[in-house]
């Protein structure tokens, strides 16, 4: 997809030509399109600190994935970095994209596809990624207990916690987002999933694939393609209502409210483009067949220009996704 954008309003970046400190420079990044590589050590990290270097503090994107070794490329309009000479602007590790300034007009969201199976617990005491404690008990005994399954029964026990993640929340995230994302039987965006890596009996802990902290909301969850289809939908019809205009006119509105509609652009929709990241995990048989999943928001926001990625991990706000999507889409100006 090219997008058309005055010069002073992205830059390209990367490991050898990074974005500067929001406060810094004559170039103040709104938010940014990034890349990252899943083997750079302490990803998760960088990202955050990436987005601190955003006026929004939002960032979107992907870890890249593929089966052989992952690239990255970082080129500007003549074929390389600003200020980097002949660097060739193909990377391995770290991170690159594009950083946009306010002036490039787009909204992002991120949908899940995971549905809790528990009610949310607090983290009441952990040791490095083994969680110890929830709401004061023994935290293996409360998953035990949120599963139905008993250790008496090992085989039926450990198919149900194989198939089982754990979505978390810190408390300053839950308030960002805001009442409106807590939706019943789903999650919102303040919650990442992880994966559970391993049961500890002698301390009565479960070990998750993340460091978390004692404070933090924890909920078991499974992946559910049908909670994923709704939260998808959910998501591209929040974008399609902020970008209609409140007030219309009869022909605009008749336009809108037509059949064909779901397929057609508007100029009321003002959309002059979208990118999509989707976890690789939810392609092709998770949504029922082959590209459903870039059908829905195709059907959804209309015949626009779409492009997108499958990821090893979605990027976000300044967090790290696994198991959803994030669609980014691009207005017109008025």
């Amino acid at each position: 997809m090219l997008c058309e954008l005055p010069h002073d309003q992205y830059r390209v970046f990367s490991g050898v030509s990074p974005l500067p400190p929001a406060s810094h420079g004559r170039f103040k990044a709104h938010t940014a399109l990034v890349h990252a590589d899943a083997a750079t050590p302490d990803v998760a990290e960088l990202i955050d600190e990436m987005a601190q270097r955003t006026d929004s503090g939002y960032v979107f994107g992907g870890l890249a994935s593929s089966r052989a070794k992952t690239v990255q490329f970082a080129l500007s309009g003549h074929g390389n970095v600003n200020g980097q000479g002949a660097a060739s602007g193909v990377f391995s590790g770290g991170l690159s994209g594009v950083a946009f300034a306010r002036g490039a007009r787009l909204m992002s969201r991120v949908t899940q596809g995971c549905r809790p199976v528990s009610a949310n617990h607090e983290i009441t005491a952990c040791e490095a990624n083994v969680v110890t404690e929830l709401d004061g008990q023994p935290a293996l005994d409360v998953m035990l207990a949120d599963l139905d399954v008993s250790l008496d029964q090992p085989h039926e026990a450990l198919d149900k916690v194989r198939s089982t993640l754990v979505g978390l929340s810190s408390l300053e995230d839950q308030l960002n987002d805001g009442p409106a994302a807590r939706r019943t039987g789903q999650f919102g965006a303040e919650v990442v999933v992880r994966h559970l890596i391993g049961l500890d009996p002698a301390r009565k802990g479960i070990a998750i694939a993340e460091v978390p902290k004692v404070g933090m909301t924890l909920a078991f969850c499974e992946r559910n393609a049908e909670a994923a289809r709704a939260d998808l939908i959910r998501v591209c019809a929040e974008i399609r209502e902020e970008l209609e205009p409140e007030e219309v006119t009869r022909e605009v509105a008749s336009a809108l409210s037509a059949p064909e509609a779901e397929s057609a652009p508007h100029a009321a929709r003002r959309i002059a483009g979208a990118i999509y990241v989707s976890c690789s995990g939810r392609g092709g048989p998770h949504f029922g067949a082959p590209s459903a999943e870039l059908q829905i928001v195709r059907r959804a926001l209309g015949d626009v220009p779409l492009v997108g990625f499958f990821a090893g991990g979605e990027i976000a706000r300044h967090h790290l996704y696994g198991y959803t999507g994030v669609l980014t889409v691009f207005t017109a100006v008025d």
